[in-house]
């Protein structure tokens, strides 16, 4: 399996906008993870999507949030001692609108005690060139990881080993489903149905000349063992971490990190 620059402690982490900005202990084990990826954070704050938040379908769930959160310097003042204590590495997650403004999110996170790595989140659809010129403005310090919507991994894997990415994430792919008031309510995509087509791709990632983080519906270790023996580097799990009492995470798995 391929090493990543990121000092994670094993191949499984959370994956950003499941388990909040800190990874204080909680309700949910969470011993079995090799490291903490925050909520997502922009620079300015964001507020909460109207409409339907959440709509579930036969195989899994649709999220339509607008990623509210208060914004970097409220994330960064209330949550950096506890980064900074935190027994898991704490990985960042950011989303911006251009490369200036991630530039300035990124130079502070470079001086904040206990971030250890950044997640730079990639709207669907982006073009290669904009998407290059956002991974070029958070490389610097720290390691990036990349994660662009599953529809668009394949195509930008070469830029983001170019522009010098630690890793390229797999994020979830994007889905319309009708509305509680008959409208259509467009979101991201969670859940089982996502497995088959995100293992799809990350087979067709084998030869990638950058490492490749694994995620979209691991429901239990056989899940994350068939992503590991793909190669991926890394797996993250979603909305299984809220099933509370019902799923633990694979510690026994059979592939080991790194």
């Amino acid at each position: 399996m391929t090493t990543i620059d990121l000092p994670f402690t094993g191949p499984f982490t959370n994956a950003a906008g499941t388990l909040g900005y800190n990874p204080s202990p909680r309700e949910i084990d969470l011993s079995g993870l090799g490291g903490f990826i925050t909520n997502p954070v922009s620079l300015a704050p964001r507020t909460a999507a109207t409409g339907a938040r959440m709509l579930r379908f036969p195989g899994g769930i649709l999220v339509h949030t607008g990623l509210p959160n208060p914004g970097l310097r409220r994330v960064v003042s209330k949550y950096r001692d506890h980064w900074a204590r935190a027994s898991l590495p704490v990985v960042v997650h950011l989303v911006a609108g251009d490369p200036d403004e991630l530039f300035r999110m990124v130079r502070v996170l470079e001086e904040t005690e206990g971030v250890t790595g950044l997640e730079i989140g990639l709207s669907a659809g982006i073009p290669s060139d904009p998407a290059r010129a956002l991974i070029q403005a958070a490389v610097g310090e720290l390691p990036v990881l990349v994660r662009p919507v599953l529809e668009d991994v394949l195509r930008l894997a070469g830029e983001a080993g170019d522009a010098g990415a630690s890793a390229l994430a797999i994020g979830p792919p994007r889905g319309s489903l009708a509305g509680p008031d008959g409208g259509l309510v467009s979101g991201r995509l969670y859940g089982p149905a996502v497995c088959p087509m995100a293992l799809e791709v990350l087979r067709e990632l084998s030869g990638a000349s950058i490492p490749v983080i694994y995620a979209g519906g691991i429901r239990n270790a056989a899940d994350a063992d068939a992503a590991l023996a793909l190669g991926a580097a890394g797996v993250q799990i979603d909305i299984a971490l809220w099933r509370t009492g019902e799923f633990r995470i694979p510690t026994g798995s059979s592939s080991a990190h790194g």
